[in-house]
């Protein structure tokens, strides 16, 4: 015979159902019902009523003990601060005291930046046989990494908003911020290129764009576009599977600072709003320095 369902494991298929009719991605349901089966295996028969910020906090201690990560238990917690949300919206709980719990503090992960060297490697020499389309790719490469921008920064570069005669692109970043970003004769080269390539394309397609990038139908390329480009030349380039276009950003900025480059001029480069995020590059940076004190001072070894 069957045992009658708990309280909570009621409440959390039907949570887990309203999730499916609004179309939450699958990974999203699948992790949510993992987390939320082992929250409703630990409160057992308890009411919601019974269920307070001190048996939430004991049920994160639970999920240590079974070993696992930090980064496991906050998404557990995430799980359970949902469901929280959800009854209270439905009127069976007055307060979530989830919200009481704090989340486990993450380590900080400092992105694996390319070398000088590893990045030298990607950019000389021919774009590799996966390049649909070369001329476009290389460019995309040199201004993701010669500029420091973003993807979505990059795909809404427009024709007219490069000015070739100071060197210069006009960028629109976040918060529809304007800033104009210097370019080098690396960037020019990859332009003068493109450009004549780009026209071609057009005109066999008997389009017209205001876009810099466009994709082989004449379109405007998009974010996820330009990461699957920029992985897969970087994977046939030798580098790591890992590297997406934000990678090229950290890299403009670490490189830099390497290079002597002052911090504010970094930052206003990046388009950060705070000194505090261009000063992770320091962090990068300082890695990189202690690795070659390490490896290179005699009485380091």
């Amino acid at each position: 015979m069957n045992k009658p369902r708990t309280v909570v494991e009621k409440s959390v298929s039907q949570f887990l159902r309203t999730l499916r009719e609004r179309n939450a991605s699958p990974h999203t349901i699948k992790a949510y019902a993992g987390d939320l089966e082992n929250f409703t295996a630990y409160v057992g028969p308890r009411s919601w009523r019974d269920i307070d910020h001190v048996a939430i906090r004991g049920f994160l201690s639970h999920l240590y003990e079974k070993g696992l990560g930090k980064t496991s238990v906050a998404r557990a917690l995430a799980a359970v601060r949902s469901l929280y949300r959800w009854l209270a919206q439905e009127g069976v709980v007055e307060q979530n005291p989830a919200a009481l719990v704090s989340t486990p503090k993450l380590p900080k992960k400092l992105p694996r930046v390319p070398t000088i060297e590893e990045m030298n490697t990607v950019l000389d020499g021919q774009m590799p046989e996966v390049a649909a389309f070369p001329e476009r790719d290389r460019l995309m490469l040199e201004l993701l990494y010669g500029c420091g921008i973003r993807n979505s920064e990059l795909i809404g570069i427009n024709l007219d908003n490069i000015r070739l005669s100071s060197e210069a692109i006009l960028i629109r970043g976040k918060g529809k911020k304007e800033r104009y970003v210097p370019f080098g004769d690396s960037v020019k080269t990859a332009l003068a290129t493109y450009l004549p390539a780009r026209q071609q394309m057009l005109a066999a397609r008997k389009k017209n764009s205001q876009a810099l990038l466009i994709n082989r139908r004449g379109g405007r390329l998009t974010t996820r576009s330009v990461g699957r480009i920029i992985k897969k030349i970087a994977v046939a380039k030798g580098l790591s599977p890992d590297v997406h276009p934000h990678t090229l950003r950290h890299a403009f900025g670490t490189h830099m600072l390497e290079e002597g480059a002052d911090l504010r001029a970094i930052q206003e480069m990046l388009g950060h709003e705070r000194l505090s995020t261009t000063q992770r590059y320091t962090q990068l940076s300082i890695k990189h320095v202690l690795q070659v004190y390490d490896q290179t001072h005699p009485r380091a070894k």
